[in-house]
């Protein structure tokens, strides 16, 4: 992460302030933008994924997509068409090709946890990084936006 783009250290002592960074998120976020989701098992990438979600409109229930790989949100439930990924189960990034993602992802922004396991995003002009890691009190998200979100960073 030094390769000039911002980087921001966000604590998230709690739910709530998870929740927050998500709704902040939402508000910024474009078709077309992938919000890159890293972290250990129970970090918290699923909790801003929701919360992204639900702010752009989903009342229902937003299921981990840990088995089905990837979950679609679609206008009038929301109101930016949504690619949520979960790739802990891909063994190889060869497979993302396999599931089609491009497909899903036309006109969309993709809310991609474990994105390692898909080969990564981190040169998409349209990522926004977050790694979550565990701090003091909570955890601390390390948000490093690319090219297309200088200026609009949460």
């Amino acid at each position: 992460m030094t390769d000039g783009a911002p980087v921001l250290r966000l604590p998230l002592r709690d739910e709530a302030a998870t929740h927050a960074l998500g709704r902040r998120i939402a508000a910024r976020l474009r078709g077309g933008d992938v919000v890159a989701l890293s972290g250990g098992l129970g970090m918290g990438k699923t909790t801003i994924a929701r919360a992204i979600i639900a702010a752009l409109g989903h009342e229902g229930e937003v299921p981990s997509p840990s088995f089905a790989i990837i979950q679609t949100y679609d206008p009038p439930s929301v109101s930016l068409p949504i690619c949520h990924a979960d790739f802990y189960r891909l063994d190889d990034p060869a497979e993302v090709e396999e599931l089609g993602l491009d497909d899903y992802r036309r006109d969309a922004a993709l809310i991609a946890e474990w994105p390692e396991h898909a080969g990564g995003f981190e040169f998409d002009p349209a990522c926004l990084s977050i790694r979550l890691e565990p701090a003091d009190e909570g955890r601390i998200a390390i948000v490093k936006g690319a090219k297309d979100w200088q200026g609009r960073m949460p």
